[in-house]
């Protein structure tokens, strides 16, 4: 059987008091179609890279065949395609990339072009179909939705579940259903593996997570019964033991063994109590803590908040999107769908007048005040606390958002640089969740952002009278969220 195992693997990254992994074992059949998944922060990326060889951790790692990381890193990015790509996979003939190019749904003209000129979507697919003509290397990949629409998602999907032997960290529900059977969980107290896709994952946890809160309650009751049995046992074996003494002519041997007898049913009454509270400590040890997101949001007056007429999105006087109509109602969540490359981010910025590549007519409400999420991360840089004073954040509200989303304390001291793209994105939800305004503009949000972040966030938005438009290509989250659509 081919086969993945780690024992006892340490690692922590240098500088960091916090170890990623401590004593973590693991075994995965290279033939499963495994989904890593786990909260930001848990160390997905991180075991890839030491699967694939590019970080070094104590302990032993085995694995029947090399792994290879997705995605490459590519340092000639002005190179033509074709010829980047035939590096990463020497040995397969042209007509092998063609075939596993068109189950992609990618146009061979791509490989005649410089990779640099590539969107990220093309780039993710021409490197997956080189490394999938590799048939020598298990592959490790890591979040491939993330520059992908919805309609590339699905064929995605549709290629992986065609293939057997890959190791895959996503955060998109649907997707993982679709391409793999078995899921890998990062858990708090550590690593457990199942047969099955997301769903069934889940459901088995809710279960399990349930039962152990059931399981908590009545061992916590059972706890301080016999606590206090034992306690009302000890007492009265004292007072009958020292009554001996102080009563007249009475029979000293029945009494002391009355006494004995009270204070072995207090020492039983202990033991089981002891038992009882060992049971309790190996319960709710992987129980996420998720706690609801609150957020208050500006009350405004108009019944409308964004309004288009004749709209056009024009960038070196072609017309790239429209004409189009569009009213945005108080209290509306739009969802604006659409392949990359449609236009979608053009489309809301000349929306809301932040560009003037645009004909017709647009309006906002009077005094509206917009919180934004943008797709781009790179220029959080420098300390969280400054970053809090130039966007005038309640500092409170702010840090206790980003703890509610499982932020650990020890990054508020880091520089926002050193964080992971999903951290990163973290910061700027939470921002935009601590700043007051009457309309949430969130561009693709997710990309990053763990499982169970994603679900506090859909609870939110379903629990708050809110206004939105929202540009994300998570299927699920966009089906229970949004309550109209637009389609580019």
């Amino acid at each position: 059987m081919a086969m993945i195992a780690l024992d006892h693997v340490y690692f922590e990254y240098n500088g960091s008091s916090e170890r990623v992994f401590e004593d973590l074992s693991l075994r995965i059949d290279t033939d499963w179609k495994t989904g890593l998944i786990g909260r930001n922060g848990r160390g997905k990326t991180t075991l890839l890279k030491i699967l694939a060889g590019e970080l070094e951790a104590r302990g032993t790692v085995m694995k029947s065949q090399p792994a290879v990381y997705f995605p490459t890193t590519v340092l000639q990015k002005k190179v033509a395609t074709r010829k980047l790509l035939q590096s990463f996979c020497p040995m397969a003939e042209e007509w092998e990339l063609l075939r596993e190019l068109s189950l992609l749904h990618a146009k061979e003209e791509i490989l005649d072009r410089p990779f640099d000129t590539l969107s990220q979507g093309e780039r993710t697919k021409v490197q997956l179909a080189a490394l999938f003509c590799r048939p020598d290397v298990y592959l490790l990949i890591d979040e491939p939705t993330n520059h992908l629409d919805m309609e590339s998602r699905q064929i995605l999907a549709k290629y992986l579940k065609r293939k057997n032997g890959f190791l895959l960290v996503s955060h998109d529900r649907a997707f993982l259903d679709q391409c793999v059977d078995h899921i890998c969980a990062l858990n708090r107290s550590g690593v457990e593996i199942q047969q099955g896709n997301f769903s069934s994952w889940k459901k088995n946890r809710d279960a399990q997570n349930q039962f152990e809160l059931q399981e908590n309650v009545k061992l916590k009751k059972e706890i301080d019964r016999l606590q206090e049995s034992a306690y009302r046992q000890a007492v009265w074996s004292n007072r009958i033991e020292a009554s001996k003494y102080h009563q007249g002519p009475v029979d000293r041997g029945y009494i002391g063994a009355q006494s004995a007898r009270m204070m072995k049913r207090a020492k039983n009454a202990e033991k089981r109590m002891n038992g009882a509270i060992e049971q309790k400590k190996k319960l709710l040890h992987d129980l996420e803590y998720a706690p609801d997101l609150k957020l208050t949001v500006l009350s405004h007056h108009a019944p409308v908040l964004v309004k288009a007429k004749a709209l056009e999105v024009v960038y070196d006087g072609r017309t790239l999107i429209g004409p189009l109509d569009l009213i945005l109602q108080n209290q509306e969540r739009l969802a604006i769908l659409g392949a990359n490359g449609s236009g979608k981010s053009s489309l809301v910025r000349c929306l809301l007048q932040k560009s003037d590549h645009y004909r017709g007519q647009v309006s906002l409400a009077s005094g509206l005040k917009i919180s934004w999420v943008s797709q781009d991360t790179t220029f959080l840089q420098g300390s969280l606390q400054d970053y809090t004073k130039q966007r005038r954040l309640d500092p409170t509200l702010f840090l206790t958002i980003l703890r509610k989303l499982d932020f650990r304390r020890e990054l508020f001291e880091r520089k926002m640089e050193s964080y992971s793209e999903g951290q990163k994105k973290k910061v700027l939800i939470a921002a935009s969740l601590a700043e007051p305004a009457h309309l949430l503009v969130w561009d693709e949000p997710l990309n990053y952002i763990d499982l169970d972040s994603r679900i506090q966030l859909e609870n939110l938005i379903l629990a708050t009278p809110l206004s939105m438009i929202l540009i994300e290509h998570d299927q699920q989250f966009v089906e229970k969220v949004a309550t109209r659509y637009l389609r580019l």
